[in-house]
């Protein structure tokens, strides 16, 4: 089957390998660096403050790298399936997107929940200055 002019299904197949192949790298990258900014971070926070409440916003951060980074390794596997697909592929990309959007979803809670968790310890942090 031809595509386009002197660009055949195999042409294709290898472009979209390709593609698949920098999508998943930059959703790891992303991962990455979100992990060592939040170990850095966590340092950063273990030797200055005390308390839980300070790391929330070492978690909130991470989270929001695990978010992006999931997201781009769905991609990664939709494009893998976006030529020729047969049923095998369709139901492991369901698979997948199903339990990476469940990921998702509870991540972004785990962030909602974080985000209340700083603003309550930064609204409270600001009261004994406005008393004063």
């Amino acid at each position: 089957m031809i595509v386009a002019a002197g660009f055949g299904q195999q042409g294709l197949t290898d472009v979209v390998g390709v593609a698949v192949r920098i999508v998943e790298a930059a959703g790891a990258a992303i991962i990455f660096v979100g992990a060592v900014i939040a170990f850095v971070g966590f340092v950063r926070v273990s030797f200055r403050q005390k308390g839980i409440a300070p790391f929330a916003s070492v978690r909130l951060d991470l989270g929001r790298f695990l978010v992006l980074g999931l997201e781009f390794q769905l991609a990664a596997d939709i494009l893998r399936t976006a030529v020729s697909p047969n049923f095998t592929e369709l139901a492991q990309l369901a698979a997948i997107a199903a339990i990476r959007t469940a990921l998702n979803f509870f991540l972004g809670m785990e962030i909602k929940e974080e985000r209340e968790l700083v603003r309550t310890d930064q609204a409270a942090a600001r009261k004994p200055d406005e008393q004063a």
